[in-house]
């Protein structure tokens, strides 16, 4: 299981060492992060957005309803202490393979479109972590497509009345 908020709070803030490798703790922490950008990016923080976030979190680490639910705490406790994403890039930069970065980049579009409204904003978040995680235009759009062809579907597979 998790250890306290807090120590885990510390464990993942901290930087590790050069040249030790991230732990998976870090890479859900990151990707966390960057999926509550998009939810806090518009001026409407929706229950659909941040249902989408847990439903995303707890699916790609398959965590249970709790963990989950620590892990957008800390995650949204970090992204605002954050002063950029390249903290955050860099750590699923290190470990994730191009196919697993366009999931992540397809990940934060399908919360983008989750409350049914694509904001400027959360375009051009997504258009710089994609860029700051090296996914090439094309996948991009590719995600996007399939995100948003797909958002209708994902939000009918969440828990009745999680997205009311």
């Amino acid at each position: 299981m998790l250890k306290t908020l807090r120590d885990l709070f510390d464990s993942l803030t901290a930087a590790p060492p050069p040249g030790q490798a991230r732990t998976p703790h870090e890479l859900q922490l990151a990707t966390g992060v960057l999926l509550v950008e998009v939810m806090c990016a518009d001026a409407s923080l929706t229950d659909e957005e941040r249902q989408m976030v847990l439903h995303t979190l707890r699916q790609r680490f398959e965590l249970t309803e709790d963990e989950g639910a620590r892990l957008l705490e800390l995650a949204q406790v970090r992204a605002r202490g954050a002063h950029d994403l390249h903290a955050f890039t860099s750590a699923l930069n290190e470990r994730l393979s191009p196919e697993e970065k366009i999931a992540v980049v397809e990940a934060m579009w399908q919360v983008a479109f989750a409350d049914g409204h694509l904001a400027s904003h959360e375009q051009h978040i997504l258009w710089r972590v994609a860029d700051l995680l090296h996914v090439p235009h094309g996948a991009y759009i590719h995600a996007k497509m399939r995100a948003r062809d797909g958002s209708a579907a994902a939000l009918s597979s969440l828990p009745p009345g999680a997205s009311s």
